[in-house]
């Protein structure tokens, strides 16, 4: 039967085993295609990749004039730049979307334009960005804060039409509470867990836009490093990036989670 439920145990057995399937399968095909040319470098085998891992934490430079390694040069640039644009992206979001779910003689004006232009795809404005930002760290930000407000935004806005009823609001101006009050004991409360929930949901397309500006633009960064070593098909140091990406990602969805549990006890998904 559809949704039909499985013992845990049984559960965690098949999650396992997918894993260990999709390990056993990529290392089938690497075995295969080094038959084929052992010179190949597109499929490598996990010798390969852990010698890519120990060459992404390998010091640069000479002995006596070290610099860091690879992958601290370009996981602090990626990082610096993804953080500071989804924190300005996340900040106008929730405050146009709160002020357009709130007054209607603010949705009327903003609300075409924030549902045009979150259809436009943000990596199709790079040559904007590029003309207005330059290529500096200003650029990365701009693009992954703009790349991600349209969308959030309209989904905020959405949640407050949506979430808060015009029962509550009255409740609360009956009681005696202010504009500000509102907004806040109501509105905000009411529309937090889908504020999170949209920030994890944002993660994935800022990490897009920010990868592909890095790997056009940047002189660092997890984009730039990928696109250098994919052109010299050293696939090693590129799928350990990838799998690093993934990390990185799933680290920022159990940590919001974490966080939207926490704040939010009485949601419920």
């Amino acid at each position: 039967m559809i949704r039909r439920t499985i013992p845990e145990w049984l559960f965690w057995l098949l999650a396992i085993g997918g894993i260990i399937a999709l390990l056993v399968s990529y290392e089938m095909v690497s075995l295969a295609q080094t038959r084929t040319n052992e010179l190949q470098t597109t499929i490598p085998s996990f010798g390969k990749l852990f010698e890519g891992l120990k060459q992404i934490f390998r010091a640069q430079g000479l002995p006596e004039n070290p610099k860091p390694a690879m992958f601290w040069v370009d996981i602090r640039a990626t990082m610096w730049r993804l953080g500071l644009g989804m924190t300005i992206g996340v900040f106008f979001s929730v405050l146009v979307g709160v002020l357009m779910g709130a007054y209607r003689w603010i949705e009327a004006p903003l609300g075409p334009v924030v549902m045009f232009l979150s259809k436009v795809p943000p990596t199709a404005m790079m040559p904007i960005y590029f003309a207005l930002a330059g290529t500096d760290q200003s650029m990365f930000a701009s693009m992954v804060a703009l790349g991600i407000f349209f969308s959030m935004t309209q989904s905020i806005y959405q949640a407050v039409c949506q979430d808060v009823t015009d029962e509550a609001i009255n409740k609360a101006y009956t009681l005696g509470a202010s504009e500000f009050e509102i907004i806040y004991e109501v509105i905000w409360k009411q529309i937090l867990p889908k504020i999170i929930d949209n920030i994890r949901l944002q993660i994935g397309p800022a990490m897009v836009f920010l990868l592909a500006a890095e790997m056009v633009v940047g002189g660092a960064g997890l984009g730039y490093q990928i696109r250098m070593q994919s052109r010299v098909l050293n696939m090693s140091v590129v799928y350990v990036y990838l799998a690093i990406l993934a990390l990185i990602g799933l680290a920022a969805e159990w940590g919001l989670a974490t966080l939207r549990r926490k704040l939010c006890p009485w949601y419920v998904d």
